[in-house]
């Protein structure tokens, strides 16, 4: 049984504010150096990161994507995917949790009124924190007023623990897609910390629960049209950047394990070690991508943009897990021991590869792939 989270109650400076692309980059590595510390205290014992997303709000690393015409940095997605997994491999579960941040960021620049995204953008400046939620069929949103009455429940989703702000996915009457802009302290909203997956143990999944909230007109947008908007193709990407720090987390204990007998695993060691480096370039392959794609929004951009982020995705997802793999298989006895919690990087690479959705993602590419010209 799950029980209903107290709302993290915490007094925030303002946070710094990013100024360029080297200094995000610097910065990410300073704190995923602090998260490492403790990270295999926290996945056993489930202590939640509350004071390390904190650190990452003061920071200024919430904001690096928001756009200079209100007031941000707006970092390459190149970059941003590789903050991403050096997070990620600190801690893969803050990982996830600035994942949903980011993709919640996309979501509102890309649909959102001016109005709405001055006001959220200004707060996201100060450090709030944002998460994603699917209300789609598992709640009821009826017109009232100049808005909408939201009642039910959300699928179960990362991040949502730490959250400020949510970005949920609804189905207003008759039938169109729509995302709701909620605060996390609205009146009427609960959310309930019922995660109990075996990785992934600290990264904020969580449920939220509506009895009854209006939702006034100006804080819901249009959700996207295409299936190949650029919201999903940074979900992707992101993903990817996950997978890959937990990639790189589960190769560094490997070397620290196998210590002086790597020459006799040197060839295994170099194969593994080109799949951390071929899946790097193939997110920043679909990094430079979705660039293009956000700038110039045709349809074709954004189909290529998604083809490449899935192929990073699904790469990333195979190359987290052969590693958490080969840390056992090569180091044997001496990354076996419980109290190492080496394991960790297993159950969090299988864990985050359930919400991949590899079958679609694979035909659709094949789709892609197969019409003239490609390749």
């Amino acid at each position: 049984m799950g029980t209903v989270s107290q709302f993290h109650q915490s007094l925030r400076p303002p946070a710094h504010r990013i100024e360029s692309e080297e200094e995000a980059i610097s910065t990410a590595r300073g704190l995923a150096a602090a998260f490492r510390h403790q990270a295999s205290e926290r996945d056993i014992n489930r202590i939640l990161p509350f004071a390390e997303l904190d650190a990452l709000s003061v920071s200024g690393v919430m904001a690096i994507t928001v756009p200079p015409d209100h007031a941000g940095l707006d970092v390459s997605n190149a970059l941003l995917a590789e903050i991403v997994a050096i997070i990620a491999e600190g801690d893969a579960s803050i990982g996830e949790a600035l994942e949903y941040h980011f993709c919640a960021l996309e979501t509102l620049r890309t649909q959102a009124a001016e109005d709405l995204k001055a006001s959220l953008y200004a707060r996201v400046l100060l450090g709030d924190r944002f998460s994603c939620a699917d209300f789609t069929d598992v709640a009821e949103l009826t017109a009232e007023g100049p808005g909408y009455r939201l009642s039910g429940r959300s699928r179960q989703a990362p991040g949502i623990l730490f959250a400020d702000w949510i970005a949920a996915a609804a189905t207003a009457p008759p039938s169109r897609s729509v995302t709701l802009y909620l605060a996390r302290t609205d009146e009427g909203m609960q959310v309930v910390d019922d995660w109990d997956g075996f990785g992934q143990r600290t990264n904020g999944s969580a449920t939220a629960i509506v009895g009854t909230l209006h939702v006034n007109a100006d804080a819901i947008a249009p959700a996207p049209l295409s299936g190949y908007s650029t919201g999903i193709s940074l979900g992707l990407l992101l993903k990817a950047g996950v997978s890959l720090g937990i990639a790189r987390a589960a190769w560094n204990d490997l070397m620290t394990a196998i210590g002086d007998r790597s020459a006799t695993v040197l060839p295994r060691i170099g194969d593994r070690s080109i799949r951390i480096e071929a899946t790097a370039a193939a997110l920043e392959r679909a990094g430079r991508k979705l660039d293009i794609a956000q700038v110039n929004p045709m349809e074709a951009a954004m189909a290529d943009a998604h083809f490449s982020a899935s192929a990073a995705a699904i790469l990333a997802g195979e190359t987290a897990l052969d590693t958490a793999n080969a840390l056992f298989e090569l180091a044997g006895e001496t990354s076996a021991g419980i109290g190492l919690n080496l394991d960790r990087h297993w159950r969090n690479a299988r864990i985050h590869a359930l919400s991949l959705p590899r079958d679609k993602l694979l035909h659709t590419a094949g789709e892609y792939m197969s019409k003239p010209g490609r390749l």
